[in-house]
């Protein structure tokens, strides 16, 4: 078997593991699709020739929804690959997977009011900053809700288990500001319309918490600072006001930085820092806090951990929150 042929039978594994792993449960129409892809030369052939950072499942599938404004099926991406194969390619080279999913501030929250208050807040991967703005949203966590700031701000619903200090008030929070390689404007129009994009075809609920949000974060847009967390970070945290708790907070970010040494650098620099880390990424990202949890993972949840210390695996979408009940 060719070079060409091992890389092509790669690509459609990574494509089956998608479905299987991700989509499945999850969206039945990505899940099929994908399934699909993999067995199609000729999307395998487009995907082939894009650089390996560019053959993600949700940048393929978020670029053809947005080029033909609905999530696409196998007939429609075959036929865009045929025929528009330029725009796609362009898209997805140009664009890159930056979900912005303010959800997430859901499991956030109780980590952040149980910190010395006031806070400053830094976001890296933030993309559009949607979750740099935790206060002004509100809250469902059962048997916890927390109102929202306005009337039109969205209400975040995450199922709880296990002790969790749930907040009966919101942070307050005197400083914030996101740093991403390619940030994205909340103003601009083209910009919002990749960010929902990347909403998987079912998620009508997600579909509308981002408007909500982007509803919020256009009367006053938070700053993202275009950079590289592993050379920017150390000046945009000199900015941050000294009477302020600082926190460095990511999710689903650290996956994309490669080696693990780098990935280990950032990790020095928050450390050596005065911030306080907040982490919250797929398990394998930091296998060795990963092991230090005190319940086994749970299929496809994220790791939420602080300064290092495993507190509790939460819903890639901030839709649940598992507390240990050791924390």
């Amino acid at each position: 078997m060719s070079g060409i042929e091992n890389s092509l039978v790669r690509l459609a594994d990574r494509y089956r593991r998608f479905a299987a792993d991700e989509a499945q449960g999850v969206s039945p129409h990505y899940e099929r699709l994908t399934r699909e892809i993999a067995e199609s030369a000729a999307i395998l052939r487009f995907l082939g020739d894009l650089p390996a950072p560019r053959h993600q499942p949700n940048l393929l599938l978020g670029a053809a929804t947005l080029i033909v404004g609905r999530p696409p099926d196998i007939a429609s991406l075959t036929d865009m690959v045929a025929n528009r194969a330029d725009e796609l390619r362009a898209t997805m080279l140009r664009r890159t997977t930056q979900t912005n999913e303010p959800a997430r501030c859901a499991v956030l929250m109780p980590l952040l009011a149980a910190l010395p208050q006031p806070l400053a807040l830094i976001e890296v991967g933030a993309s559009a900053g949607l979750c740099l703005l935790p206060d002004l949203y509100g809250y469902d966590w059962g048997h916890v809700r927390m109102a929202p700031t306005s009337p039109d701000a969205p209400v975040f619903r995450c199922a709880v288990t296990g002790p969790a200090p749930l907040p009966a008030a919101p942070p307050r929070i005197v400083w914030r500001a996101g740093l991403d390689l390619n940030p994205l404007d909340v103003m601009s129009d083209e910009d919002m319309a990749w960010l929902n994009a990347l909403i998987w075809p079912e998620q009508d609920d997600r579909r509308a918490n981002l408007r909500a949000a982007l509803a919020v974060a256009r009367r006053d847009p938070p700053r993202v600072v275009r950079g590289d967390l592993l050379r920017d970070l150390e000046p945009l945290m000199a900015e941050a006001p000294a009477e302020a708790t600082l926190v460095v907070f990511h999710t689903a970010v650290l996956a994309y930085v490669t080696p693990p040494e780098a990935r280990q650098h950032f990790v020095d620099t928050v450390r050596g820092s005065r911030a306080v880390w907040i982490s919250n990424e797929a398990p394998r990202v930091f296998p060795d806090i990963a092991a230090r949890a005190s319940q086994p993972a749970p299929h496809w949840r994220f790791l939420l951990s602080v300064d290092g210390e495993p507190k509790a695996w939460t819903g890639p979408h901030g839709q649940s929150l598992e507390w240990f009940a050791d924390n």
